[in-house]
């Protein structure tokens, strides 16, 4: 057994529309109606550029498999961040500063990253790396 890549993130939200927004506006992802038995009122995954639903997002009214509490806007308790690789960091900026969102940048030199922090609709912390970029 091994691990290839990280599957998805699920985030559960009181705020569907506005959190599949922000992540079509801030990286490009191409918002798209879950599978059934999920509907498009309470279930909508975010695809990446090579078709994967890499985030998805479910109302507080979802039915889920694996049921267990969740406070939407609270911090994301255990999980401190969600981390992506990405590129085209000028342009990942450009958004931010459109969007007006606040974020934090961080310089690794040693390994030749840059990662730049901000926060989703939910308080979900995002780590957005640029390796070289």
């Amino acid at each position: 057994m091994r691990v290839n890549r990280l599957d998805h993130v699920n985030i559960i939200t009181d705020r569907l529309d506005e959190t599949a927004d922000f992540y079509t506006a801030l990286l490009g992802l191409e918002r798209r109606n879950a599978p059934p038995p999920l509907t498009p009122d309470n279930a909508q995954w975010m695809f990446d550029d090579n078709g994967l639903a890499i985030v998805h997002i479910n109302s507080v009214e979802c039915p889920r498999t694996y049921e267990r509490s969740v406070k939407p806007g609270a911090a994301t308790g255990a999980i401190h961040h969600v981390a992506l690789t990405c590129t085209g960091h000028a342009e990942l900026m450009q958004r931010i500063d459109t969007m007006g969102l606040a974020c934090q940048t961080n310089r690794v030199d040693a390994i030749g990253l840059t990662q730049v922090f901000t926060t989703d609709p939910n308080n979900v912390l995002l780590e957005l790396n640029f390796f070289g970029d």
